[in-house]
């Protein structure tokens, strides 16, 4: 894997955030935490994300800013975003509030879908402190169910890779992108871009995942001052 390295409070506004870098990409994750929730929640809280990449964020040009009419990655994005992490939380035993993850890719060189997973976790950790009052800071129980994070591994020239940088992304046979909660998976996404793989090179790929998983949450871990 790539070096991984999370910073906490990057934004002291929020209730919660983190600058997630995986290499060379790097993506800023908020959590803000607003009373009252959409119409069709009905007790408890709510989590919804969002997704964008910055303008400056890629090497080739500019990326135009998400108008009217959003970008389809950035929306397939940010709804496994928001899957992933209400994963992490019993929305029903919290407080009617509305929590939003926003994730914003200051610079991108693949995983920026992974990077903002692991990050927005940190951030929603800290934003579920913020919520209680308690004096110690602890996060009441039943309301955070477990760690979120997420690798992408794929094939690439015949091999199997963790953590793809753009590179690798762009000549990967294979692109899968694998998000857990403590050791069960919450989704699985994988894709034969450039051909088919069987069922022991899929086996082969979760064990890879499996391995960078684990350097996510030492990094999470480390984070958390664990």
């Amino acid at each position: 894997m790539r070096p991984v390295s999370f910073e906490r409070n990057f934004i002291k506004t929020a209730a919660g955030s983190c600058l997630a870098s995986f290499g060379e990409t790097k993506v800023i994750c908020t959590c803000t935490i607003e009373n009252g929730t959409p119409p069709f929640v009905s007790g408890g809280a709510w989590l919804t994300a969002e997704y964008s990449m910055l303008p400056g964020s890629v090497s080739v040009g500019r990326k135009r800013r998400d108008g009217v009419k959003r970008d389809g990655r950035s929306v397939e994005i940010q709804r496994l975003i928001g899957r992933s992490l209400r994963a992490a939380v019993e929305i029903a035993e919290m407080p009617e509030v509305t929590l939003t993850i926003d994730c914003d890719v200051l610079q991108a060189d693949g995983g920026t879908r992974t990077a903002a997973i692991s990050g927005a976790w940190l951030a929603l950790y800290d934003a579920l402190k913020a919520l209680d009052a308690d004096p110690k800071g602890s996060i009441p129980e039943g309301w955070l169910l477990g760690r979120i994070a997420a690798v992408s591994v794929g094939i690439v020239g015949g091999e199997v890779v963790c953590d793809l940088d753009f590179q690798a992304d762009r000549a990967a046979e294979v692109d899968m992108n694998v998000v857990t909660l403590n050791d069960s998976y919450v989704e699985i996404q994988g894709t034969g871009e450039k051909g088919v793989f069987d069922r022991g090179q899929l086996e082969t790929l979760l064990n890879s995942a499996e391995s960078g998983l684990k350097i996510i949450a030492a990094a999470q871990d480390a984070a958390l001052g664990r």
